[in-house]
């Protein structure tokens, strides 16, 4: 009995445990009707590789995974079923690259509140984060037109 109460434990605490964390979680603000925003941050993972399965966030009706590539002279965004955080490394959302797409927004995102996000790791579990409305951190990298 002892040896069960042991395994159940271990994986009730699996996500608690876990080794992923946000950073950098940011926002820009959005005009009064708009139905979109995009959302940026930094997963750190201090231990085994994991994927970023979904994203949840009560600002939105659904926040999707998306990807930007360039084809030749074209920028094309489409919805990613998950994202690969390496082992003992960084998966960075940003402009231009992987970032948070949240559909049918509840209400305009305004510079200095927190928005907050559930992100789902296939392994970690659940993480909580909020993305800070406003201008990119200083330490990210700003997107160039």
């Amino acid at each position: 009995m002892k040896g069960f109460i042991a395994v159940v434990l271990l994986f009730w605490a699996g996500p608690a445990l876990s080794q992923v964390s946000v950073e950098a979680a940011w926002a820009r603000a959005t005009p009064p009707n708009a139905k979109l925003a995009a959302g940026y941050l930094a997963v750190v993972n201090a231990g085994a590789a994991d994927r970023l399965v979904g994203v949840s966030s009560p600002a939105a009706a659904r926040v999707e995974l998306h990807v930007t590539t360039r084809d030749g002279q074209i920028m094309r965004m489409r919805q990613a079923k998950a994202l690969e955080v390496p082992a003992n490394g960084r998966l960075e959302l940003r402009p231009v690259g992987a970032h948070l797409m949240f559909v049918e927004l509840r209400r305009a995102f305004r510079k200095g509140e927190k928005v907050p996000v559930t992100l789902r790791f296939e392994k970690a579990g659940e993480v909580q984060a909020e993305l800070a409305v406003g201008d990119p951190p200083e330490h990210t990298e700003r997107h160039k037109h």
